[in-house]
């Protein structure tokens, strides 16, 4: 199973369906870790992604100038619509939360307040932006057959931009979802503009929606 979950996700990734440039290049070098789980949201896969993310964490320091991620797909009940997907997003978030280490903080580059435009997800010490793909999403690049959780470390974006290829591959990036979509997903801001947790989902969410993950008490 684990190596047609693999063979899939890279032809979707390397495929003309998929805008990001970035993640293709992650898949194109292989720097990038796949783990297949159950069904999204349960303890069950909660507990096996926290262990199998604090080692990939522990594996992959973010000094070493290389684009890499984690990818956990789930392939096991697949939910029917966006909405569904984006309970079960937070629900599988939340509980990966709950297991982390006591002894790791939050990544002191964010705010651990998903209302604050700082917000990003933290865990084993290391801020991640979270991308959610599905089959009943209505973004095409994240349209996938199994419902997966990419998580990108946050600071890798951070060193593009001190060395100066952010934007330009943003601009190219966005460029490429509009042909491929006709338009740009309405929540997509720059970090620190708006709180990242609206663009986990991939859904167009409202205006005033909450997003329902909170940190656990130290």
């Amino acid at each position: 199973m684990k190596a047609r979950v693999d063979e899939d996700f890279r032809a979707f990734v390397t495929g003309d369906g998929f805008s990001c440039l970035a993640g293709k290049g992650v898949v194109r070098s292989g720097d990038y870790a796949i783990r297949t789980y159950g069904a999204l949201g349960s303890p069950r896969s909660a507990q096996r992604l926290a262990r199998e993310l604090a080692a990939f964490v522990a594996s992959a320091p973010e000094d070493d100038g290389r684009l890499s991620a984690f990818v956990a797909v789930f392939p096991n009940r697949p939910p029917a619509d966006e909405a569904s997907f984006e309970r079960r997003l937070w629900d599988q978030l939340q509980l990966v939360h709950d297991s982390d280490s006591t002894a790791a903080e939050w990544d002191p580059s964010v705010s651990d307040d998903p209302d604050d435009p700082r917000f990003a997800f933290s865990f084993a010490g290391r801020a991640f932006f979270v991308v959610g793909l599905h089959p009943a999403s209505s973004r095409l690049s994240r349209r996938f057959r199994w419902p997966t959780l990419v998580f990108n470390a946050r600071r890798q974006f951070d060193r593009l931009r001190s060395q100066g290829r952010f934007e330009r591959l943003r601009g190219m990036i966005r460029e490429r979802e509009i042909a491929l979509q006709g338009s740009l997903n309405p929540n997509l801001a720059d970090f620190g503009e708006r709180s990242d947790a609206r663009q986990y989902s991939g859904r167009a969410v409202e205006a005033d929606w909450k997003c329902p993950f909170h940190r656990k008490e130290p």
